[in-house]
């Protein structure tokens, strides 16, 4: 099933994807939950969604403003250094134990929303990644049980500001401008990616394909991630791991690939979809 945040008339909703249609979830499952967080907090979250899978739908998918899949995580972490292709083309090591960083939930939109390029930045660049929702919340959840504490998955773009990047070792200020990365355009749940099955995301710019990797590739792969994350914080419903980018990225290309106004990027994951966003100029 493909489950999303939207918005109609900026009526904050969140949904079931149906065909070109969207079965308004919040109505249908009367009004019990707020928004698409708290309904993933349920164990028998899939069989909730089943219950309102044969309803009639409510809107067109064409209608409808994309969100955020999660609008309001309580924890987005983004994973650094995660592709061998990705540290080698930065020139770092790989590392022993997972690089994080956040995102705060502002920094991010939706399917079909604007990337904004901030005024100040230089060098805009792309990162396609592939995102983990969190369902069932924990603390210090062993590898072999991490897979039941995932809601589904998605695709993620953690555009990053390099030069702002770049101030000081610390990158946060560079993964955080307003509304510079996306996520969606929709979680597809765990019934329908198993444990361990491979998916193939790629990332192209105006239709060029400027990264593509598999998930066989990740040097942390998604159990190691959810063990390593749990064990110094509790993971919670809605919580967003975004696994790491592979090699390709604009900066490091000669000449770089640099986003600029207008510029379409596509993040597709063969089981998720495509996310598409437009490059505009923030100020």
């Amino acid at each position: 099933m493909k489950l999303l945040s939207f918005s109609i008339q900026g009526q904050q909703l969140f949904g079931l994807v149906k065909d070109q249609s969207v079965i308004n979830l919040k109505k249908h499952l009367a009004n019990k939950y707020a928004d698409l967080k708290s309904l993933l907090a349920e164990d028998n979250f899939i069989e909730i969604v089943k219950s309102a899978e044969n309803a009639a739908a409510d809107y067109a998918l064409a209608d409808i403003q994309f969100e955020a899949v999660i609008p309001n995580p309580e924890q987005i972490f983004c994973i650094g250094l995660n592709y061998t292709d990705h540290v080698q083309e930065t020139q770092q090591e790989v590392t022993e134990k997972p690089m994080i960083f956040f995102r705060l939930a502002p920094s991010q939109v939706g399917h079909n929303q604007p990337l904004l390029r901030p005024v100040e930045a230089e060098q805009f660049d792309y990162e396609g990644e592939i995102a983990i929702v969190i369902g069932k919340g924990g603390r210090r959840i062993a590898k072999e049980n991490a897979w039941d504490h995932i809601a589904g998955y998605s695709c993620y773009n953690d555009a990053s500001v390099r030069d702002w990047q770049r101030h000081t070792a610390q990158w946060g200020p560079g993964k955080n401008f307003f509304q510079t990365g996306s996520f969606g355009p929709w979680l597809v749940t765990k019934d329908e990616i198993k444990p361990n099955e491979i998916m193939t995301l790629t990332t192209r710019v105006n239709g060029q394909e400027l990264q593509h990797a598999k998930t066989t590739q990740l040097i942390h792969d998604i159990p190691s991630l959810i063990n390593y994350i749990s064990t110094f914080t509790p993971l919670n419903a809605g919580d967003v791991i975004v696994s790491g980018t592979p090699g390709g990225i604009g900066l490091k290309r000669t000449p770089p690939i640099l986003l600029q106004e207008g510029d379409v990027v596509e993040i597709e994951v063969d089981k998720i979809g495509i996310l598409k966003n437009i490059v505009k100029n923030d100020g």
